[in-house]
Order: structure tokens, then C-alpha cells, then sequence
């Protein structure tokens, strides 16, 4: 529909109102295509994080047991898990390998260390080396310069608290932290958690006895970049846990 403007020129009067018509089409296509590749990058993430952890978890028991994993092993073992046919999975008691890494050669960077277990809490997840935002998207991070499981010195680990250290929220004093490596299973038991300010680096200040320190942020259900620091404070506990203690995933406490 047209009508003469002031001069007697004709002038369609939805000219208008169909150019913001096919803007707002634009902006829609434009905003569905950014929430669709949001979604793909989110499902990427945690799908290659939870691949990760499940080949390294069971490459780390095949390593133990003097296996050497490949992926076609780990495919055969999860196809033998998924159908419930375990005659072809390997022996669990199998002896562990009892090789260990030189004491005086330091990690190289993103090596795989070995498990952390926190029974009580259900938490197991693989240990890299490294504390940069790769490392920690797909495993727990040490903290370059910060002792290593068995030896003196305190022990740094750094993780996620939307991901493998959500659990932490839980965690009580006494509970057991168990690191796997390939030179044995070093047990920790909690003694006291606390709240710093990111610049608080005294926490991971080294001990005179053997020391593990959990960091994450907090609070963990804060929205964006947390400004606090949650600390798990624990102590490498001697003699073994027993087979009830690590059952229940607590340290007695001493007897008077």
C-alpha cells in the first residue's frame, strides 16, 4: 500500500516495518547459531574429559599389573563391561608393577602422576602434572615445584570445584585421600580444611614432614571467576590403613 508524501511522492508504508522484520530474522539465526555452538563446545569439553579419565584410569591399572594398554584393549574391556561378559577383563589381583620413577628426575609437564581416591566421598580421578587450564580440564593438576607423593615436603594438587573437586564441599576431618602411583599408594588422612584469598601461596609452603593440600576455588557454587580459595589440609598417615579403614574411608581416631 503506498500514499503521496508531502512533495506527491508515493512512499510504501510497510517499507518500514519489513526491514525490521528481516533484521530481527537476522539477529535470531545469528543468537540460535552462537547457543548451538555453545551447546557443541559444552558437550565437546566434558565428553573428551570423561574419555580421558575413563582410558587413563584403566591404562593406569594395565601399567600396575605390567600390561602395556592400547586402545584397542580399552575398547575390548568396555565392550566386555557394557555386555557383562568379564571372563576376558583382567585380573584385579594381578601383582602391580614395581618399578618406580627415578627419585631425582621431576615430572615433565602434563605427565600422568597417577589416581587420587577420596573413598568416602566417591572421588577418583587421574593426576597430571601441571596446574594450567588444559591440565585441570581433564585431570587433577600437581603443582609444579611442590613435592611428589611418597616424599618429604607437602604435596600441592589443584582442581576444578565445578568437576572433579565439587566433592570437596563434603569433606571431613579424618577422611582418608589415597594417591596411586606407580611406586605404591601413599594414604592421607585429613586434618583441616579453611577458606583464603587466592594470593595466600603460604598453603602450599613446604613441610617438614609429608603433607598433601587440595586447592579449589570457593564458594563452589559461585557464578564466574570464585574470589576465595578452599584449602584440604592432610597428613601422610603410617602404618597402612586396614581393609575396614579403607572401607569406610576414615582414620580411627588414637586411643588414650
Amino acid at each position: 500500500m503506498s500514499e503521496p508524501d508531502m512533495q506527491g511522492r508515493l512512499v510504501w508504508k510497510d517499507d518500514q516495518p519489513r526491514s525490521s522484520q528481516r533484521g530481527l530474522g537476522v539477529a535470531e539465526w545469528c543468537f540460535l547459531l552462537i547457543g548451538l555452538a555453545a551447546i557443541d563446545m559444552f558437550v565437546w569439553v566434558n565428553t573428551s574429559t570423561v574419555l580421558y579419565q575413563a582410558y587413563e584410569d584403566w591404562s593406569f591399572d594395565q601399567t600396575m599389573r605390567g600390561v602395556k594398554p592400547s586402545t584397542r584393549g580399552f575398547i575390548a574391556d568396555e565392550i566386555s563391561a557394557l555386555f557383562g561378559n568379564r571372563s576376558k577383563m583382567e585380573n584385579p589381583e594381578l601383582p602391580r608393577k614395581p618399578d618406580a620413577l627415578p627419585a631425582e628426575r621431576p615430572p615433565l609437564p602434563e605427565m600422568l602422576l597417577g589416581r587420587l581416591r577420596i573413598p568416602r566421598l566417591n572421588v577418583a580421578a587421574m593426576v597430571r602434572e601441571g596446574a594450567d587450564s588444559g591440565t585441570l580440564r581433564t585431570a587433577i593438576g600437581h603443582i609444579p615445584g611442590t613435592a611428589l607423593p611418597g616424599r618429604a615436603g607437602n604435596v600441592g594438587l589443584a582442581g576444578h570445584r565445578d568437576t572433579f573437586f565439587r566433592a570437596l564441599r563434603n569433606i571431613e576431618k579424618d577422611d582418608t585421600i589415597d594417591f596411586e602411583t606407580d611406586s605404591g599408594t601413599y594414604r592421607y588422612a585429613v586434618q583441616s580444611t579453611k577458606i583464603v584469598s587466592p594470593r595466600d601461596v603460604s598453603v602450599l609452603a613446604a613441610a617438614s614432614g609429608r603433607t598433601l593440600t587440595l586447592i579449589t576455588c570457593y564458594p563452589f557454587y559461585y557464578v564466574g571467576s570464585a574470589p576465595k580459595r578452599f584449602i584440604v589440609r592432610a597428613v601422610q598417615v603410617t602404618p597402612a590403613a586396614s581393609r575396614q579403614q579403607a572401607s569406610t574411608g576414615r582414620v580411627p581416631a588414637p586411643s588414650s
